[in-house]
């Protein structure tokens, strides 16, 4: 096995299954530079246009990814058909340095602000997020709604380590609100259910919350607005054609 060839036992059995053994954890280093080595190299593949083609590996937070990352994506696919683009979700608790040096992938996309030494970050756009209530709720309909004075309604939040709730928390911090949870729900994409169900209310990225609407929930923007710039990380000098290429159909 690869074990007898490598001479070393590259893990060992325990009481939660295989660990790894000190043998394996050196393994893991050069193991991982072969497959960013065999990445790059299918990544830097050009046709006979020049153009490039091979795999673009993209991470991309769920606040992102839906809206503006798909857009890029699809314009990005009719310039260069020849890549393939894997996107990965980028969770809360991933670092996004180490998911570029371990070449996870070669373009990021978060919320801003962003700490990320040794990396290039550019913000692209701007999240803006809407007031979202069921349509049964018997308040005072105001538009925009005064973010000091919103119904007494508990909300439908996302997790504690969720980059947007950290920015509604905040803004609603600054106001001198305080506002109770009526559920938590991990995936982003079913809050807006939640409000048409009568759940709570809800503090919801514009797109989602106009998603909600068409589903009969009452939306309308926040004053003064809640919003969340977002851009891309990377690393200059581990790009890809495919991965320049990409970047250069961003706008400046």
């Amino acid at each position: 096995n690869h074990e007898r060839a490598l001479g070393a036992d590259l893990s060992h059995g325990g009481g939660r299954g295989l660990v790894l053994s000190a043998a394996g954890k050196a393994f893991v280093g050069p193991a991982r530079q072969i497959v960013r080595d065999l990445v790059a190299a299918e990544s830097s593949l050009v046709d006979v246009s020049g153009l490039p083609r091979g795999r673009l590996d993209i991470c991309a937070s769920a606040h992102v990814a839906e809206g503006p990352v798909t857009e890029l994506i699809g314009s990005f696919r009719k310039q260069y058909p020849g890549v393939v683009v894997r996107l990965a979700d980028l969770r809360p608790v991933d670092v996004v340095a180490s998911l570029i040096r371990d070449g996870h992938c070669e373009i990021a996309f978060s919320h801003f602000p962003f700490s990320a030494p040794g990396l290039t970050t550019r913000v692209l756009g701007i999240h803006e997020y809407w007031l979202v209530v069921p349509h049964d709720a018997e308040i005072t309909w105001r538009d925009p709604f005064p973010l000091d004075d919103l119904p007494d309604i508990p909300v439908v939040g996302l997790p504690k380590e969720s980059s947007s709730r950290t920015v509604i928390e905040k803004a609603l911090q600054a106001a001198g609100r305080r506002t109770t949870l009526s559920a938590v729900v991990e995936q982003r994409e079913a809050v807006g259910a939640f409000v048409v169900e009568g759940v709570g209310m809800s503090f919801m990225e514009r797109t989602l919350a106009e998603r909600a609407a068409g589903g009969g929930a009452r939306i309308c923007p926040l004053d003064p607005p809640i919003t969340a710039p977002y851009g891309v990380i990377y690393d200059e000098a581990r790009l890809s054609p495919a991965g320049r290429a990409f970047l250069g159909t961003l706008a400046p």
